[in-house]
């Protein structure tokens, strides 16, 4: 059997493997399997999923699973990634799991484990995990019938969450501000607009009726056409969407203009480093962020941390570094004083927050911010991850482009961690350079690769 878990945790079709009701019922085994055996005698799991239909069948046998081992169970119904993380901290829970597929179809699903603190589990742990569920044996030992444990629904679960988020901004008023609020049908359609609207917005909501089919269909972070389009229509302030499990979130102005992430993590950097809150005058970003944001920041005295993509990388980082804010142009942005990853709705209630103290439109804001380069990415489907370090050809090409561009640009080559693709980027201060370069790569690539 393959491997389970890959960078966002065990995904895949629902119904068919791994995401099957026979494997989340032996995962649950597992992860209370886990925690007894590191001491804890009555363990506790908090669990959320977003609106896919596969969501109950996956649920039901997680739960089962856990309790049949011994293991309490806190089920919150549908609720962001991130507000699963800040329940399993507020409820001394031993374990936290998010049953999503974030922005991928509704026939998709997965499963995301974070620990006590709302980290995500250690790659020692899911090997464990893996090690468990896989097995060939007869399974666990199953406890005695008067110790399974109780599962438990939480009813004041989205409550606890929205106080949360709101003091993230000190429940700061954001009046006089409209706002169309894109939910994607997913696990924020019913707090993401409470939020906003105890705090004085005017929500114009779109994409919040789920009917288990209609996640990401045609609305939220992956189709920012519907929030561009509602904004021109309604003359909103700003447009937010975010994607199907809300960790992540994309905005566009009040003319319909889509804002690019690099120069959202910009300005919430510099907001911080202004007010004296950025930790130790630093940030960590994605090696995917723009030469010009990091020209920015460093020009402005912030010292910047680089990771490979992902969240995990950047929460990693910045509990190395002790940073409070990260961040990378594919929408997350982590605010690390409230959350342990990406917060959809915290990043946009920070962004609301900082154009109500300046009361500034979000594109003024951003206008002079940074300065873009010319960048040119792709990926190329590929049979097998062929070590890139053994290809000549490619070693070769890219040692010319960084002595000719020396400090003026950049070109990177690299696997995807999620998927079967080789990801090229090329970043230089003209565009006849960086279509140059990005060509070469490309040709010497598939001569390599083919």
């Amino acid at each position: 059997m393959s491997k389970l878990f890959g960078p966002d945790g065990i995904r895949g079709r629902a119904n068919e493997y791994p995401i099957t009701p026979e494997i989340a019922l032996r995962l649950g085994q597992a992860i209370a399997s886990l925690f007894l055996r590191k001491g804890q005698k009555k363990p506790r799991a908090v669990i959320g999923k977003d609106t896919r239909l596969s969501g109950y069948m996956l649920e039901t046998a997680l739960t089962s699973g856990l309790v049949s081992m011994g293991m309490d169970v806190f089920e919150i119904g549908p609720m962001p990634t991130p507000a699963v993380a800040h329940l399993t901290r507020s409820m001394c829970a031993d374990c936290g799991i998010m049953i999503t597929a974030s922005g991928s179809p509704s026939g998709n699903n997965g499963i995301k484990l974070c620990d006590g603190t709302g980290c995500r589990l250690s790659s020692d742990d899911e090997k464990q995990i893996e090690i468990d569920v896989l097995s060939s044996g007869k399974g666990p030992r199953m406890p005695g019938p008067l110790q399974i444990g109780k599962a438990f629904r939480i009813d004041d679960a989205r409550g606890r969450y929205i106080e949360f988020a709101k003091s993230s901004i000190h429940n700061h008023s954001l009046r006089g501000i409209k706002a169309v609020l894109d939910c994607a049908n997913g696990a924020a359609y019913y707090v993401a607009p409470l939020i906003l609207k105890e705090l004085g917005v005017e929500v114009i909501r779109t994409a919040t009726s789920p009917d288990g089919y209609n996640i990401n269909d045609k609305c939220g972070l992956g189709y920012p056409q519907n929030m561009v389009r509602l904004v021109r229509e309604h003359k909103a302030d700003i447009g937010i969407s975010l994607d199907g499990d809300a960790d992540r979130v994309m905005f566009c102005g009040e003319d319909g203009t889509v804002i690019p992430g690099d120069r959202i993590i910009a300005l919430c950097a510099l907001d911080y480093l202004s007010r004296g809150r950025l930790a130790h005058n630093a940030a960590a970003l994605s090696d995917m962020c723009s030469l010009g944001l990091f020209q920015a920041l460093e020009g402005a005295g912030i010292r910047t941390h680089v990771t490979l993509p992902g969240g995990t990388a950047l929460t990693d980082c910045m509990r190395k570094e002790e940073l409070n804010f990260g961040g990378e142009p594919s929408g997350r942005f982590i605010f690390g004083d409230y959350a342990t990853g990406g917060d959809g709705i915290i990043s946009a209630l920070h962004i609301l927050d900082i154009m109500k103290s300046r009361n500034g439109k979000l594109a003024d804001l951003i206008a002079d911010i940074m300065t873009d380069f010319p960048r040119n990415t792709g990926c190329f489907p590929v049979r097998e991850s062929i070590p890139l370090e053994s290809l000549s050809g490619l070693t070769r090409t890219l040692s010319e482009a960084n002595a000719a561009l020396g400090g003026n640009g950049r070109v990177f080559v690299r696997y995807s961690t999620s998927e079967h693709h080789c990801r090229v980027l090329v970043e230089t201060r003209s565009a006849e350079e960086t279509e140059k370069w990005y060509k070469t790569v490309c040709d010497v690539l598939e001569k390599e690769l083919a």
